[in-house]
């Protein structure tokens, strides 16, 4: 059998004796009559195609005769001076009537409905009480104001203050007073615009977000181009700096800053000028300042190298080792009110901020100087080793030197401090738990940085400014928490302390917001 693709199986007989002749006569008979059927079959096929053939030509002819059917005639519109169809007419009336409809009624409903201005959202407890604080240093602000300073009710205040001075181009004005008096001490008002600073730095786009970044960074630049008032700025080798502005005696009676509390834009009377030729604490903490605000302006490329210059003119004048005495030491209009116990803290504070800026190395050697960890007590966990405040910057300057292995890990030869003092931040965060039971705690949950002591807030804002930035810093690198011996403390415990310290001083920011911003 053989397989044929169009038709199946086509079977082939065959015998053994060959074909018969009977065969024969019938396969010829049966061409014969297939031959027949052929010729028949094609003659009725040329009939039907002469048939059809006529069918069409018939049909063509008749399509001739006939021509093509008649078109009805378009009706007009005669508009005088132009004639258009009355179908178009239509569409275009009605086009008009809904481009009304869409474009200019609703045009006109928005202009004729009365309008209801919607209430400003409701500013957060911490926005609001940002902004206070920021307002306080406008509040404080010397010298002659802008129109923009926001304290409708201060005005330009000690414009006289260092004009007897020969060598301060404008004398001394600008600056900052001190919270309660017309005082302007150089030491704490140095460390408020290095800690404004470090703020901006890691939180930028907070500041911008909230819409504050322009405010403070003009706050900083005030307080910047102050300081760069008390020093010759312009040198690179300076022998004194300008420490304080104002000032008072304890239990005098002539007119100074205690005697007479008054506004400043009232004073009248003689507003010293005290000086420092050794200031090994103050010039490193101006120094610290600078840097940290010459990052701040670093889009200010020529304020910023100014900053910078400043910085490390002030910080080699710290550093002289034949002038190592405290800037207040015998001072009576200082040493009262902002004395400074050590200067070796500062050092350390001031050589990590200046290698943040400079990306020099002798700065960050100077920081990691196993010499100088000693000299600032930083190994020796001691409570109040612990708290930062405008005296001691040691937990500050740790936990900026811990920044540095997190984040830029320079190794060897500085890893050794730089890992102690990673370990020694850790261990002040625990300090700052109450479960450690390192510090005391008021009723309320208040932690108790300074023993009871008075004005303890500043200590509080201080401590959750560092557990924020610690939190922070280690949520960026993926690591959940940290140990406190064998205890592990996840990073929420840390900013559940952080944000109840803010808010539990603070408690009348809630209550101010209702009242100004309550609809009743």
């Amino acid at each position: 059998m053989y397989s044929n693709h169009w038709g199946g199986a086509l079977e082939i007989a065959t015998t053994t004796g060959g074909e018969s002749t009977t065969d024969d006569d019938n396969r010829s008979r049966n061409f014969d009559l297939d031959r027949a059927s052929v010729n028949q079959l094609q003659r009725y096929d040329n009939y039907d195609r002469s048939t059809q053939s006529s069918r069409n030509l018939d049909e063509t002819q008749q399509s001739w005769l006939l021509g093509p059917p008649e078109k009805k005639k378009k009706k007009y519109v005669d508009l005088g001076c132009i004639i258009c169809s009355r179908k178009a007419l239509k569409y275009t009336l009605i086009g008009i009537i809904v481009a009304f409809a869409v474009i200019a009624l609703p045009t006109i409903v928005v202009k004729v409905w009365p309008k209801h201005k919607s209430q400003p959202s409701l500013p957060d407890n911490y926005t609001f009480a940002l902004h206070k604080v920021l307002m306080f240093f406008d509040a404080q602000k010397s010298g002659k104001l802008p129109k923009t300073n926001g304290i409708p009710w201060r005005g330009d205040s000690g414009l006289q203050d260092g004009s007897k001075l020969t060598d301060v181009k404008g004398g001394l004005v600008g600056g900052y007073y001190d919270a309660g008096d017309n005082i302007k001490f150089h030491y704490p008002m140095s460390f408020a615009m290095t800690m404004l600073s470090w703020s901006v730095i890691e939180y930028e786009h907070k500041y911008r977000a909230l819409g504050e970044y322009e405010h403070i960074t003009d706050i900083i630049k005030w307080g910047t181009d102050y300081l760069l008032r008390t020093f010759n700025s312009s040198a690179t080798k300076i022998d004194k700096v300008y420490s304080q502005v104002g000032g008072a005696l304890n239990n005098s009676r002539k007119p100074d800053d205690h005697y007479c509390w008054q506004r400043p834009e009232d004073m009248n009377y003689e507003r010293p000028v005290q000086t420092a030729t050794s200031a090994p604490d103050l010039a490193a903490e101006m120094a610290a300042a600078l840097a940290a605000a010459s990052i701040v302006f670093r889009d200010n490329k020529q304020y910023s190298r100014k900053l910078v210059k400043g910085a490390e003119t002030l910080f080699d004048f710290a550093r002289d080792l034949g002038k190592r005495t405290s800037y207040c030491r015998g001072n009576p209009y200082i040493e009262p009110f902002y004395n400074s116990t050590n200067y070796f803290d500062e050092h350390m504070w001031g050589s990590a901020w200046l290698y943040y800026a400079t990306g020099n190395k002798t700065y960050i050697s100077l920081a990691t100087n196993p010499v100088l960890s000693k000299n600032t007590n930083a190994r020796f966990m001691t409570p109040d080793l612990s708290v930062l405040s405008w005296d001691n910057k040691v937990p500050a300057a740790m936990l900026l030197l811990t920044r540095m292995r997190i984040f830029l890990n320079p190794g060897y030869p500085y890893e050794e401090m730089l890992s102690s003092y990673h370990n020694i931040t850790g261990l002040t965060m625990c300090s700052y738990l109450q479960r450690f039971q390192v510090f005391n705690f008021t009723k309320g949950g208040l932690i108790q940085l300074n023993h009871g002591r008075g004005q303890p807030l500043q200590y509080v804002a201080n401590a959750a400014f560092l557990a924020s930035l610690f939190v922070d810093y280690l949520n960026a690198t993926g690591v959940p928490g940290w140990y406190c011996g064998p205890f592990f403390i996840t990073l929420d415990k840390l900013r559940s302390f952080a944000t109840f310290q803010v808010c539990t001083p603070i408690p009348f920011v809630c209550l101010i917001q209702q009242k100004l911003f309550s609809k009743n």
